[in-house]
């Protein structure tokens, strides 16, 4: 991920769109990498069918992972983020652009489904 950021930056510094507001992040700026579904909830809801190290796939998986800015990862912490979508002081705090994040939400939930049916079916 980092090495094709750096790439996209074409000049030694990473460049990356923010998953949650649209912008433009580059390298030096502070943003975390991040789960957009939480490593806690997808173990909640696998931990029966999958070890932890498969888990720890599905967390991975790359439609799960995605750069959002620091302050937005630390004021979501382990929230979901339909919860933390739901507070409009988030929102306005944050400039999220719904419509963004509730497409980075899909995306990770269908990339997390095709991992764990992909790993169920080896």
């Amino acid at each position: 991920m980092h090495q094709e950021a750096l790439i996209r930056g074409g000049d030694g510094r990473a460049l990356y769109t923010d998953c949650y507001t649209g912008e433009t992040l580059r390298g030096g700026d502070r943003y975390d990498y991040e789960h957009i579904r939480s490593s806690e909830s997808v173990f909640m809801a696998y931990s029966d069918r999958l070890t932890n190290a498969e888990i720890a796939e599905v967390v991975n998986c790359p439609e799960n992972v995605a750069v959002t800015l620091r302050s937005i990862n630390q004021s979501k912490g382990k929230m979901r983020m339909e919860d933390w979508l739901a507070n409009a002081t988030n929102l306005s705090n944050h400039r999220i652009n719904v419509a963004l994040a509730k497409n980075a939400l899909t995306k990770a939930d269908k990339g997390i489904e095709q991992k764990v049916k992909e790993i169920l079916s080896r």
